[in-house]
């Protein structure tokens, strides 16, 4: 797939630990998100996005019912959204977004993950400059009636790219709802691989050998953080 597609996301969960803690992420992601935008999937498109997105990867449906429960009855954490920047082994910039209760735990977390890993932790807009806040969908498609129906839209799309069908569309993170909007209007049956907004390299850092293996432990070290929600990178591997 494109470089967006392959920066994301949790693999899928192998063992009950690993699937605890996509839970967990998810738990949390859509607590927050149904708290500042409304409990009702109809209503708030980034919540609904996120119900999909944890079905793809068999979150229970108790789960999801419990963290929207729980964002309707206003009792609850208040959760801040942090970003971390960085370096890992050979060069390769790295972010880290997290959502927390408690940023003391977070970033005596983060930073030793970092450390163990060969990398560098930085200070804000160390590396955050080179990646753009965006819009990506990724699903099965035309390309060109895509970039028709999300001209006619009015989108401002950033890139378009197709392998072999699967296409992966970028734009603005500003236009969100109305890209989703203009696809799913145009394809009602649309499957979207990917549905969010990322944080998107706007080049690559190749990696290989001996750095690879350890930029991968550093990979493994930031997302068995208990506050990290994603990790993005402009590796190519």
């Amino acid at each position: 797939m494109g470089r967006a597609y392959q920066n994301r996301k949790l693999s899928m969960a192998k063992t009950a630990a690993m699937k605890t803690s996509v839970y967990s992420r998810y738990s949390r992601e859509i607590y927050v998100s149904a708290k500042s935008g409304g409990t009702d999937p109809a209503a708030n498109l980034s919540l609904r996005s996120l119900i999909e997105r944890a079905k793809k990867d068999q979150v229970p449906s108790h789960v999801i019912e419990k963290a929207i429960d729980k964002a309707g009855s206003g009792i609850g954490e208040d959760y801040q959204t942090l970003r971390y920047e960085g370096f890992g082994p050979g060069g390769v910039m790295v972010l880290v977004e997290c959502l927390t209760d408690n940023a003391n735990r977070t970033i005596g977390d983060v930073r030793p993950a970092f450390t163990k890993g060969k990398g560098k932790i930085g200070t804000p807009g160390t590396v955050a400059h080179m990646f753009d806040h965006a819009a990506v969908f990724v699903f099965q498609g035309d390309e060109e009636e895509a970039l028709e129906t999300l001209l006619m839209a009015d989108v401002d799309v950033t890139e378009i790219e197709n392998e072999d069908g699967m296409l992966t569309v970028i734009a603005p993170n500003t236009e969100y709802a109305k890209t989703r909007n203009a696809l799913t209007d145009a394809y009602p049956e649309i499957d979207f691989d990917v549905d969010e907004i990322q944080w998107v390299p706007k080049g690559e850092t190749p990696i290989a050998g001996d750095e690879l293996a350890q930029f991968e432990k550093l990979l493994d070290l930031l997302n068995a953080c208990e506050d990290v929600q994603n990790v993005y990178h402009d590796a190519k591997y």
